[in-house]
């Protein structure tokens, strides 16, 4: 039994340093990621915006591994953190799509036409406008999915206390916060309003890390 206790302490400080590690790259990924541009543009920086949305790649396992473990903590027999988990499951897949596209597929694509002509480059056009139009659809998917995410873990967690509290009303607070945004017509996929939504996404997931990090497996926050 307490080897058993032991390897659970060691997984969830795994979790949360798995979800740590996904944030830093996250963030590394905003930091670097380009504003648009036209398709000469994209053409000059093809090469940091492949490296961009690579982190953002290797990002994803990590966090994938983390939620799990956030998951695990809060209960894989309850409601609400078996369906966070799926929800964040269709994040990821989401994110990984999007990123895959317009970071690896459109870059690799565009610089066939380096030398093109400016008839020639002017006829991919629509194809690059339909590219951005299904990398938003995904940011969709991937922004509703992790706000759901969110707000199922913040109730759990309100409920349990296995967390303590304030990281639940803080993750309820941030999906409100997102829903009113919507609603005054704030656009979340262009890179602005992604960066604002990730800012609040990885504060919360860095408070859930640390959490992880220093908890004990019986341990009740009580608030």
């Amino acid at each position: 039994m307490p080897n058993q206790i032991k390897m659970k302490m060691s997984f969830e400080k795994s979790a949360g340093i798995a979800l740590i590690a996904g944030t830093v790259l996250l963030v590394l990924t905003m930091v670097l990621h380009p504003s648009g541009g036209s398709l000469a543009y994209l053409l000059k920086i093809a090469k940091i915006i492949i490296i961009s949305h690579s982190i953002a790649l290797l990002a994803l396992p990590f966090l994938a591994v983390g939620f799990w473990g956030l998951t695990k903590k809060m209960g894989t027999d309850s409601f609400f953190p078996v369906t966070a988990f799926s929800m964040v499951s269709f994040a990821l897949i989401a994110g990984m799509i999007a990123a895959a596209m317009n970071g690896l597929a459109l870059p690799f694509y565009i610089q066939d036409y380096k030398q093109a002509s400016p008839n020639v480059i002017e006829s991919i056009k629509p194809i690059v406008k339909n590219n951005l139009a299904i990398n938003h659809a995904f940011d969709f998917i991937f922004i509703g999915a992790m706000c759901l995410a969110v707000l199922f873990w913040s109730i759990e967690i309100i409920l349990t206390r296995k967390m303590p509290v304030w990281i639940g009303f803080l993750g309820m607070a941030l999906f409100v916060l997102a829903i009113a945004m919507l609603a005054f017509g704030f656009v979340f996929v262009n890179l602005h309003g992604f960066r604002i939504f990730l800012l609040g996404t990885v504060i919360w997931i860095a408070s859930v890390a640390m959490v992880l990090v220093r908890s004990d497996k019986d341990e009740t926050f009580q608030q």
